[in-house]
């Protein structure tokens, strides 16, 4: 019996739930092709219909990664500065589901480090974080909450801050749980917000 375009796609989103697995226990490290198909209950040769070669994997798997981290729901506190901390918030691994993405892209940069092609689309996707991140100070700036100037450089030192904080969250857990981390969160913008009174 011939497969269907539904069967294609339903194979596709089991492989897909896979790859996921495998790099939130594994880390990127981890993420092999003989790795997902023991996740899959399956064999190489099936997953190199999908994948032939791991590039082709790795690739795929960042795409994943960052549809579900763009389809995360996201806080909305309101305007200006409650804007900006929601943003650094949803960036945090405050729940277990964040703590796994956050592992996920961490791990994901030392390969993308070694692939020109893979570190430009890591630079591109922290650009549209940033450009997403200035639209926030610059409201906050317009509502007289944060002082005048460029956002831009604001935006990057707020994103700089939040990235720093993950990785320390993600390799002393016990030192930086939730609540510890929004603590600091709340201390820097606070930081920000004295610097424009």
């Amino acid at each position: 019996m011939p497969r269907t375009k539904g069967d294609h796609e339903a194979r596709r989103r089991d492989v897909s739930e896979a790859v996921w697995r495998v790099m939130a226990t594994r880390g990127f490290a981890g993420l092999t092709l003989r790795a997902v198909a023991t996740e899959l209950g399956a064999t190489t040769g099936l997953l190199t219909h999908y994948f032939p070669t791991k590039r082709a994997l790795v690739e795929y798997a960042l795409d994943l990664l960052e549809q579900r981290t763009l389809a995360r729901p996201r806080r909305s506190g309101g305007p200006g500065l409650a804007a900006l901390r929601d943003a650094l918030l949803d960036i945090l691994p405050l729940t277990p589901e964040a703590a796994d993405s956050n592992r996920v892209w961490v791990s994901s940069w030392d390969t993308a480090l070694s692939d020109p092609a893979l570190s430009a689309g890591h630079a591109r996707r922290y650009a549209e974080g940033r450009a997403r991140l200035t639209e926030r100070v610059a409201a906050a700036q317009a509502l007289g909450e944060l002082a005048p100037g460029d956002p831009a450089g604001v935006a990057t030192g707020a994103q700089s801050f939040a990235l720093g904080l993950v990785v320390q969250a993600l390799l002393a857990p016990a030192e930086f749980p939730p609540e510890r981390q929004i603590e600091l969160l709340d201390e820097y913008l606070a930081g920000l917000a004295l610097r424009s009174g």
